[in-house]
This record gives structure tokens, C-alpha cells and sequence, in this order.
């Protein structure tokens, strides 16, 4: 995936089982018709894989290995799984895909270092969460099911002493790359990790190639991820399979925003980060 030569890059323009009733983990963040808890089988886990293929492929276009109409790879078995629910209908309409420490070590590598050079995050790793895998269902697109899974992120990293997050946010290259060209010039001033924490990508996005001035906002999952203090560290990586700029995006508990994690994530959940 990673051997194409930059100068020769083509940017292209472009029903499982309900189960029973979860019993909501967060019941003070969560919405009151959704419901959040981890996946606790293979059952649910093809659940949140058959959402993410409807969003990746059949929305997004990517191109998945795997069985069709699931989204698999060998991340998965490694991985926690966050699901949220309409608590009416039991279907899985958003999830996170976790990646802890100790399983990022029996596995031997991070997802997104198969993008970025991820040498200089080595003493970050023992408390170090990888997200990825994040989406939500087309008819529930308000924010409440983003701002419950976050929430219920929020307690895992309290459970587990978790201090820090790390993920790509993946920005779409419909219109062949100017506007994630041009957020990132925005990015550059005013939402970078300090130098030390900085990421090297594998195959980078050939801004000098594109339009870098138009005016443009961050993708409203991007923009909550930065309302709450998390940086991108460094020039995002073009991802061929989604056709996306992937920006590395670091979110340290000690740096963040009170004022918007309470919004986010309700105050019981930032009580519960911040103590």
C-alpha cells in the first residue's frame, strides 16, 4: 500500500440480528433513546462491521478487503468495540473502534503507522489509545450519537488510566485533494502538536500540486475533535483504499478544553476525567 512513488500519485475526484437490549454503561452522558456499551461478542462486532461498510463502501466508496458487505480486517479481534443503539430499534447507528496498549503489542503495530512514522510517540504508548473506525449511521447525523460515543470513551480512558488518544481524521478528496489541501494551511496555524510530537507521513498528500487558499472548515467530526484540544501532527497521508486525507490527530487528557468537553461530554463525564 505504501510503495507508490509520490510523483506518481492519481488522486481521483469522486441486516444483522438485533439483540437484546444493552445496559447503557454511561447513563448520565448518554442520550435518552440511545444507548452506549461495549461489544461483547463476535455478533455485535459484525454489527458495527456491517455499519461501517454501509459508510465506508456504499456511502464513501472505499475499497474494503473483506466479505461483502462487512468491513473487516485483522485490527478487529484486537480491538474493543463501542456501539451505540436506538434504543427503539436496537440497530447499531455509530461506533469507535479501540485499539489498547497491551493489544497494540500482541498485535506489534498501530493502524495509523501504516500512514505515519510514529517513532517519537514510543513513550506515549503504555497509556495510548488508537481510535479509528469511527462513523455514524445517515439518519442519525444530528450529534448525539457522536457526542455518546464519546462520552462513553471518556470512561474507558478513566477506567482503564488511560492519558492519551491517537487516530486519524480522515477528510474526503472528492474534489481531488484542494480542500484538505487547504485545511491543513489552515491547520498549520493555529491547531499543531508541538515539534516533539510531530508525524512523518508514508505517502503524503501533494499539497504543493493543489490549491491550498480556499476558505474552508474543518469536517464537523474534525472540529469537535479540535473544540476539545486535540492536534494534528503534521501533513496528512493520502489513503488510496478511502481516497482520503488521513491528518494524525493527538488528544492528551491533560490539555483539554473544560469549556467545550463539558458541551461534548456532559459534566458528569468530564467530573469523572478530571478528577
Amino acid at each position: 500500500m505504501h510503495d507508490l512513488p509520490h510523483q506518481n500519485i492519481t488522486i481521483a475526484a469522486t441486516a444483522p440480528t438485533l439483540r437484546k437490549p444493552l445496559t447503557p454503561r454511561h447513563d448520565d452522558a448518554a442520550q435518552p433513546h440511545l444507548i452506549v456499551a461495549w461489544a461483547r461478542d463476535s455478533e455485535e462486532i459484525r454489527e458495527a462491521q456491517h455499519l461501517r461498510y454501509r459508510v465506508f463502501a456504499d456511502e464513501m466508496g472505499a475499497t474494503l478487503k473483506g466479505a461483502t458487505g462487512l468491513d473487516i480486517d485483522e485490527y478487529d479481534e484486537y480491538c474493543d468495540h463501542l456501539l451505540v443503539r436506538d434504543k427503539a430499534s436496537l440497530k447499531v447507528v455509530g461506533t469507535y473502534r479501540v485499539l489498547p496498549p497491551h493489544q497494540a503489542g500482541r498485535l506489534g503495530k498501530l493502524y495509523a503507522e501504516g500512514e505515519f512514522d510514529l517513532s517519537r510517540f514510543k513513550h506515549l504508548r503504555p497509556k495510548m489509545l488508537e481510535l479509528g473506525r469511527s462513523c455514524v449511521h445517515p439518519d442519525y447525523r444530528s450529534g448525539s450519537v457522536i457526542m455518546t460515543l464519546w462520552s462513553g470513551l471518556a470512561g474507558y480512558m478513566k477506567k482503564h488510566g488511560y492519558e492519551t488518544m491517537l487516530g486519524c481524521a480522515s477528510v474526503p478528496m472528492a474534489d481531488g485533494g484542494h480542500y484538505a489541501a487547504s485545511l491543513y494551511t489552515q491547520l498549520q496555524q493555529r491547531a499543531m502538536t508541538s515539534p516533539e510530537y510531530r508525524a512523518t507521513p508514508h505517502i503524503p498528500l501533494p499539497i504543493a500540486d493543489l490549491q491550498s487558499n480556499l476558505a474552508v472548515e474543518p469536517p464537523a467530526l474534525m472540529k469537535g475533535y479540535l473544540r476539545l484540544g486535540a492536534r494534528i501532527c503534521g501533513a496528512p497521508a493520502w489513503d488510496p483504499d478511502f481516497n482520503t486525507a488521513d491528518f494524525l490527530t493527538l488528544f492528551r487528557l491533560s490539555e483539554i478544553n473544560p469549556r467545550y468537553a463539558r458541551h461534548f461530554l456532559g459534566q458528569a463525564a468530564l467530573d469523572a476525567l478530571t478528577l
